[in-house]
């Protein structure tokens, strides 16, 4: 007795033809639409993001024809997020992360739109749960010293590059204080400038000076008067830390 095999009782079952080219051209359909429709999502996020943002911009600014934030919107958002405009240096810390360079005292549209995106912020609120990440403590020293010199550039006025004294030992005990420098070292140029240079102009060089100066001079009998290339003003608050301390 012969046992035969299931293939000799029936033929084999064969393919229909174009059933695999079907099913890949309906996959590669499919796959296109839910890109299509995830696309399409993206894109409407994205528009009513920044239609949250412009909405803000225009609320600060007075007016969507408005073309940049000025300081009276500037204290109108502090006001939104609850920090004192004039104490808090947060306020610096967001407009600088923010990208306001164009021009000192505002922030542009331009600049509203891509620091709220590069941030990930369209609201009041959402710019009130950064503060917390926005302390001086989380910049590093290349960082801080961007931010040092973008404090002394938003605060010109028009087209003046000079600072008055009584503004820069506002803004230096603001900036420094708290052991980004020996605190000794902050509290007698803030006396200096405010004892010897009261009607000074204070220039962005001798700005950024002071802190390398701060940081690379630890002790002033190691001061290089000739060698450092240092701005006069410093070889001035050196000569009367000298004679202070006969």
């Amino acid at each position: 007795t012969t046992i035969l095999c299931s293939s000799e009782l029936m033929p084999p079952k064969r393919k229909a033809r174009g059933t695999t080219r079907n099913s890949r051209t309906s996959s590669s359909s499919s796959n296109k639409r839910f890109a299509s429709e995830e696309n399409m999502v993206k894109r409407n996020k994205k528009s009513a993001f920044e239609d949250n943002v412009m909405a803000m911009f225009s609320e600060l600014a007075g007016g969507s024809e408005k073309f940049a934030i000025d300081m009276e919107g500037i204290s109108k958002l502090c006001e939104q997020i609850d920090i004192d405009p004039e104490s808090d240096v947060r306020v610096l810390v967001l407009l600088w992360k923010l990208g306001a360079n164009d021009r000192p005292g505002e922030i542009s549209k331009e600049e509203f739109l891509g620091g709220c995106t590069r941030l990930g912020v369209d609201s009041a609120s959402k710019i009130q749960g950064l503060m917390p990440s926005l302390d001086l403590g989380f910049l590093d020293r290349e960082e801080f010293k961007g931010f040092y010199k973008f404090c002394f550039q938003f605060q010109r006025e028009g087209t003046h590059r000079t600072l008055d004294t009584g503004l820069v030992s506002a803004l230096l005990d603001m900036l420094l204080k708290g052991g980004r420098i020996p605190s000794e070292r902050l509290e007698t140029f803030i006396e200096y400038l405010d004892t010897k240079c009261p009607n000074t102009r204070i220039t962005l060089d001798q700005w950024t000076s002071f802190l390398e100066f701060a940081y690379e001079v630890e002790d002033l009998a190691d001061y290089d008067e000739d060698g450092g290339a240092w701005p006069v003003l410093l070889d001035e608050y050196v000569e009367w830390m000298a004679s202070k301390n006969k």
